[in-house]
């Protein structure tokens, strides 16, 4: 979203000051102007012209993401704090903290995905006429992506056990693109085990089995597995 407008002051410095804070940029550098008429003292004050300037401001993608969070997390009631940093993968990562903000989650953190994928849209959203750089938003609240990530790294170390134990493979609740590199990243670094994606892009579930080198090994009966599914719930 662009906005345009002309302002007038004493100085151009002024003049520009003015803008920022109509249009609600977050500094002189993040607007755009051109210098329309400079300012003339006059004689003795009479005649006097002010400056003049033509400045415009578009937001950028993370500013419209901000935005969009704030307004929702304002709707629902919630009292919270927003944090920007530099995501690892080219991201930017928005934490959110609250007392009440772990609502925002929801079960395995579904809440959270769809809010990020609004965020995204909000940042990405096409206007015609204006170019924006795309920007990839990350939403965390209250640490749960480091705390989910370690939860199914543990998830994947303790069923690679079970598979080089009993000899069966186990098939993991559907999880979203992100969880599955999770495991398969960990089991990547478990020898006699690999891993496989079954099923459609939104009913997706890794399968952790033994490796054929590991198979073989094993080629043994199988001691007698205790009464669990092979369908792990996590």
């Amino acid at each position: 979203m662009k906005k345009e407008m002309i302002v007038t002051a004493k100085t151009v410095d002024e003049a520009i000051a003015k803008a920022v804070a109509e249009l609600g940029a977050p500094a002189a550098s993040d607007i755009e102007y051109t210098v329309l008429e400079e300012p003339k003292k006059g004689l003795f004050g009479i005649g006097a012209t002010p400056a003049k300037i033509q400045a415009s401001y578009r937001k950028s993608g993370l500013a419209l993401a901000l935005e969009f969070l704030t307004d929702l997390t304002r709707n629902m009631g919630l009292s919270v704090t927003m944090e920007v940093r530099d995501g690892t993968n080219d991201d930017k990562v928005i934490a959110i903290d609250g007392d009440n903000a772990g609502v925002l989650i929801g079960h395995h953190g579904d809440t959270l995905d769809a809010l990020q994928y609004l965020a995204n849209l909000a940042a990405n959203k096409k206007v015609e006429g204006e170019k924006r750089e795309y920007v990839k938003i990350t939403i965390d609240v209250e640490n749960y992506r480091a705390k989910r990530e370690e939860t199914l790294r543990a998830l994947a170390r303790r069923m690679a056990s079970r598979v080089l134990r009993y000899k069966k493979s186990v098939m993991l609740e559907p999880m979203n693109p992100y969880e599955r590199r999770i495991i398969h990243s960990e089991i990547q670094g478990i020898d006699g085990v690999s891993t496989n994606s079954i099923g459609s892009e939104d009913n997706r579930k890794i399968v952790i089995f033994l490796d054929d080198r590991s198979a073989a090994a094993h080629a043994a009966p199988a001691e007698e597995e205790p009464d669990f599914s092979d369908r792990e719930l996590y």
